[in-house]
C-alpha cells in the first residue's frame, strides 16, 4: 500500500444506544485538538427533529487507535471515564458537536460537571406535522406542559420512560412508542479511520476542517508530543508580548505560523506532517534560535520594506524562510552581506507579485527555506531565483481593499518611494501610517464624487492605481473636485515631486481619467519590475 494512504478507512454506523455505552465504557472520547462543544438548544433540538424525520446529518469521523492521548477534552459538560486498556480507543475527529448533544440527551448514567439546559429536549405532541419546522424544543422545567411535552431523554432509560407514560392512555402511548421505536432504531453513519500514523491523522482532520474550524497543530502536538515541563504555547504567548513594541505580537494568535518557524529549522519542512513530528527536546533546544531567527526577520522586513506590523504582509509564511536565514543562538547577530540583502529583498518582491504563497504554499517554503539555509551558509542560492511577471492589470484590475493580498503589496510599493503630504510636501510618518494600517490613510487621486459625475462604475474608481498615501485631513482640503482644481491647494512648489514620490504622471491634472490610469499604471509596473530586478 502507498505509504501516504490511511491504512484502513471503514464505514459502519452506530446506534445511539451503541454511542451512549461507548462513551459510558471510556471507548469513545474527543482529543484535546478539538474545539469544545458549542452548539446552542436550538440546534441540538433540531438535530434531533432531523433525526426523527429522517434526514440526512452527516457522517461521523473516528480515529481508532491503540494507545490514549496524553491530553484530552471532556464530552460537553461530561467527564469522561477510563477506558479498559484492552480495548481499542475511538477518537472523533468530525461530529464531536452531534455526538455531544445525542449522547448529553439520552444518556443517564453520568451526571454533567455544569449546568446543561441544552440536554432538556421535548417533543411537543401538539405541534403540527411540518417537513420544515422541527417538533422538538429545550424548555426549563417551569415551562414544561406535562400534557404537551415528552421528555426523550427517557426513551433510552426503561424506569424514566415507565414514569414518564404512566398516565398515558393506549393512543397517546402508541404514538410516543412510534417516536422512541424511531430513535432507538436510528444510525448514525460512520467512517472510522485505523492507524497508529499520527501524522495522517492530522491531515485527516486538516482536510475535514478546511471549510470550518482551522486545524490547530499546536493542540495537536500538545495531546501527544510535549512533556510537562516545557509548555510550548505558553512560550509562544510570552514570545508574542516581546514582539509588541515592534507591531508583530499578533503573532502570538497564529501558532502554526510560529510552528512553521520552528520546523523550518529543526527539520527544514513544514508540511503538517513534519509539524506534528517535531521532536519536543530538538524544539525546546531550539527554541532560542528561533526566537532571534524572527527577531531579526522582522528587523530586516522594517529596514528594508518599510513593513511596521504583521497585518502589512501580504504573506505571513514570508517570515518563515527569513526566519531561517537570520536563526541564531542566543545573543548571537547574523551579519549579512551586500549581496545577500539584495537577493533577500529581490525574493520578497518577487514572492509577492508572484502570488507564491496563494497556492502550494508547502512545496514552495519547503524549497524556500532550503535556499535561504543555503545563503546563510555561502552557498550558491537560488532564493531569488523566482518568476514573476507584473503588468498593468495588477493595478488596474483589481480594488483597493486593506484586507486583501494585493493591496498589501500595492501599499508597500508606493512606500518605497517614500510619499509626501499632498497638500503641504512634507514627508508622511509611514512608520505611524503603517502601523495603524486602515483604509482612512489611503484615498482616491480621482475624487469619487468626480468620477461618478462622469458615470464611472465603482470597480473603475475604486481600482488600485487610482490610490495614493493621504490623509484624510488632505482629503477633506483637495475636495470632491476634479484634479486640474485642487491643484491649487497643493504647496506650488513641493507638487512635482509629491506626484513623483507618489509614482503619479503629470497627466494627473489633466483630468482625463482613462490617459492617467494607463500612465500611472505604467510608472507602478516600472516601479515594481525594479524592486523585482527585472529592469
Amino acid at each position: 500500500m502507498d505509504s501516504y494512504r490511511v491504512e484502513r478507512v471503514k464505514m459502519s454506523s452506530l446506534s445511539i444506544r451503541e454511542v451512549i455505552e461507548r462513551v459510558t465504557s471510556g471507548r469513545l472520547r474527543i482529543p484535546s485538538f478539538q474545539r469544545g462543544f458549542v452548539w446552542d438548544a436550538d440546534r441540538v433540538a433540531f438535530l434531533m427533529d432531523s433525526i426523527y424525520k429522517g434526514y440526512p446529518f452527516g457522517a461521523v469521523i473516528l480515529w481508532r487507535t491503540k494507545e490514549q492521548l496524553k491530553s484530552e477534552r471532556q464530552l460537553g459538560p461530561f467527564e469522561l471515564p477510563d477506558h479498559d486498556p484492552d480495548l481499542p480507543i475511538d477518537y472523533v475527529l468530525d461530529g464531536q458537536q452531534r455526538l455531544t448533544s445525542i449522547f448529553g440527551v439520552f444518556q443517564s448514567d453520568i451526571e454533567a460537571l455544569e449546568e446543561a439546559p441544552w440536554t432538556s429536549i421535548y417533543f411537543d405532541l401538539h405541534a403540527e406535522k411540518d417537513l420544515q419546522d422541527s417538533q422538538f424544543v429545550c424548555l426549563s422545567p417551569e415551562k414544561v406542559d406535562p400534557a404537551r411535552h415528552f421528555p426523550i431523554g427517557a426513551f433510552f432509560n426503561v424506569a424514566g420512560y415507565r414514569t414518564a407514560t404512566k398516565e398515558f392512555d393506549d393512543e397517546l402511548a402508541d404514538r410516543i412508542g412510534a417516536v422512541q421505536a424511531v430513535f432507538q432504531q436510528a444510525s448514525i453513519p460512520v467512517q472510522l479511520v485505523e492507524t497508529d500514523d499520527r501524522a495522517k491523522v492530522a491531515i485527516v482532520f486538516e482536510r475535514v476542517n478546511r471549510m470550518g474550524m482551522e486545524l490547530d497543530i499546536l493542540q495537536l502536538l500538545s495531546a501527544w508530543t510535549w512533556s510537562e515541563d516545557f509548555d510550548l504555547q505558553e512560550k509562544f504567548e510570552d514570545f508574542a508580548e516581546e514582539l509588541r513594541p515592534f507591531g508583530f505580537h499578533r503573532m502570538g494568535d497564529d501558532s502554526n505560523l510560529l510552528l512553521r518557524c520552528c520546523a523550518a529549522l529543526v527539520k527544514g519542512d513544514v508540511s503538517p506532517g513534519a509539524l506534528v513530528e517535531l521532536n519536543g527536546g530538538k524544539v525546546r533546544d531550539n527554541f532560542p534560535n528561533m526566537v532571534n531567527g524572527v527577531k531579526g526577520a522582522i528587523d530586516f522586513l522594517r529596514s528594508n520594506i518599510g513593513i511596521q506590523a504583521l497585518g502589512n504582509l501580504p504573506y505571513p509564511a514570508l517570515l518563515v524562510p527569513l526566519t531561517v536565514f537570520f536563526a541564531a543562538p542566543d545573543g548571537k547577530e547574523v551579519k549579512v552581506t551586500a549581496a545577500q540583502r539584495r537577493t533577500l529583498v529581490t525574493w520578497f518582491w518577487r514572492a509577492c507579485f508572484s502570488r507564491r504563497f496563494s497556492a502550494g504554499v508547502i512545496r514552495n517554503l519547503n524549497r524556500d527555506i532550503k535556499e535561504a539555509a543555503k545563503l546563510r551558509r555561502g552557498e550558491r542560492s537560488a532564493l531569488a531565483d523566482v518568476v514573476a511577471e507584473v503588468d498593468s492589470g495588477f493595478f488596474t484590475e483589481q480594488t483597493f481593499n486593506v484586507a486583501t493580498v494585493h493591496t498589501k503589496v500595492f501599499v508597500l510599493l508606493i512606500a518605497q518611494s517614500g510619499p509626501l503630504s499632498f497638500v503641504s510636501g512634507t514627508p508622511i510618518s509611514l512608520g505611524t501610517v503603517l502601523q495603524a494600517y486602515n483604509r482612512n490613510e489611503f484615498h482616491h487621486l480621482y475624487p469619487k464624487k468626480f468620477l461618478r459625475d462622469q458615470g464611472r462604475a465603482t470597480h473603475e474608481i475604486g481600482m488600485l492605481a487610482n490610490f495614493v498615501f493621504m490623509s484624510s485631513a488632505d482629503n477633506k482640503t483637495l475636495g470632491g473636485v476634479a484634479p486640474s482644481v485642487y491643484r491649487s491647494r497643493m504647496d506650488s512648489a513641493a507638487t512635482p515631486k509629491i506626484i513623483e514620490r507618489t509614482l503619479c504622471p503629470a497627466s494627473l491634472f489633466d483630468d482625463d481619467f482613462d490617459i492617467f490610469v494607463a500612465e500611472r499604471a505604467s510608472v507602478l509596473v516600472d516601479a515594481a519590475k525594479k524592486l523585482m530586478g527585472v529592469i
